[in-house]
């Protein structure tokens, strides 16, 4: 990975952060993609004190701003990008439906249509051959999506938002490996999701993360966010990774060393990706590697 760039977006803190760490120890050149100057910097300095000589950057990125994203493009100062992971997200907790500046619902206009535009900016450095992996969620496995309210404005519940829109970023991510493979391009798309991945698992990282003391027995089914991170990083090394495939945790599909899965059920419908594809061109203005 020595001559590689890696773009992770939300790399500043939880699955994010422990895909750059591992990306860095492999030697590849990471760039952060967030908001908060703050928190990145805090997660640059919690990267060089683990990897000794890590090549990492910080690139402001507001997926929830649509217009700032080109900018965000632009500040990588890349000619090629090798992979973007697209990890960032919001998980609201709140009952208040919230929106971004555009009026999209804030969960689906983040995870999804933020990653949607921001795709489309990037696809220039990307074609070359360049791995488009997605991070999803095993709580897509059981979404449904309202094709009449993809903004969630008329049944809004926190949770039921989020796996809404991981199942959107999941569909968008096979749609895009198959209008890939039409085109004939080098550029893949491949959909990884981490499993249960829990802050009280996870191996602090201060300032980024400082863990609890005490054992969870949550630890014999679930595990870690580092080990979340295991199938986006499988994702973006492993040569034998093909575009369209499903990668997550090899026990029950909740933790343990990545597996190749098959996506069954919604993820496995390719109208239903289509009709995202589409209602997201028409929500951001932007189609990627159009």
């Amino acid at each position: 990975m020595e001559t590689k760039t890696v773009l992770v977006t939300g790399g500043n803190a939880g699955i994010g952060y422990f895909v750059a760490e591992q990306l860095a120890a492999r030697g590849a050149t990471v760039v952060i993609g967030s908001r908060s100057a703050a928190k990145a910097e805090a997660a640059l300095g919690s990267i060089r004190a683990q990897v000794p000589g890590a090549r990492v950057r910080h690139v402001p990125l507001d997926l929830a701003d649509l217009p700032s994203l080109k900018a965000s493009a632009d500040a990588l100062e890349l000619s090629r990008l090798d992979a973007v992971v697209h990890n960032a997200g919001v998980y609201l907790d709140g009952p208040q439906r919230r929106e971004t500046a555009a009026g999209h619902e804030l969960t689906f206009g983040t995870n999804h249509l933020g990653h949607f535009a921001l795709t489309h900016w990037l696809a220039p450095l990307l074609a070359g051959g360049g791995r488009i992996v997605t991070t999803g969620s095993f709580t897509a496995k059981r979404a449904e999506l309202d094709f009449d309210d993809l903004q969630n404005q008329n049944d809004y519940e926190p949770k039921r938002a989020y796996a809404r829109s991981k199942l959107a970023q999941m569909l968008f991510g096979f749609e895009l490996d198959r209008r890939l493979r039409a085109a004939g391009s080098s550029a893949i798309s491949v959909v990884t999701h981490p499993g249960g991945a829990l802050d009280s698992l996870t191996p602090s990282r201060p300032p980024v993360h400082v863990r609890k003391p005490g054992l969870s027995p949550a630890g014999l089914l679930l595990q870690g966010k580092d080990a979340g991170a295991w199938p986006a990083v499988h994702a973006v090394l492993e040569p034998g990774v093909e575009g369209g495939q499903l990668w997550g945790p090899r026990m029950l599909g909740m933790r343990g060393r990545p597996h190749l899965e098959t996506a069954r059920g919604r993820l496995a419908d390719p109208e239903a990706a289509a009709r995202v594809w589409a209602a997201s061109v028409e929500l951001t203005g932007v189609d990627p590697f159009a």
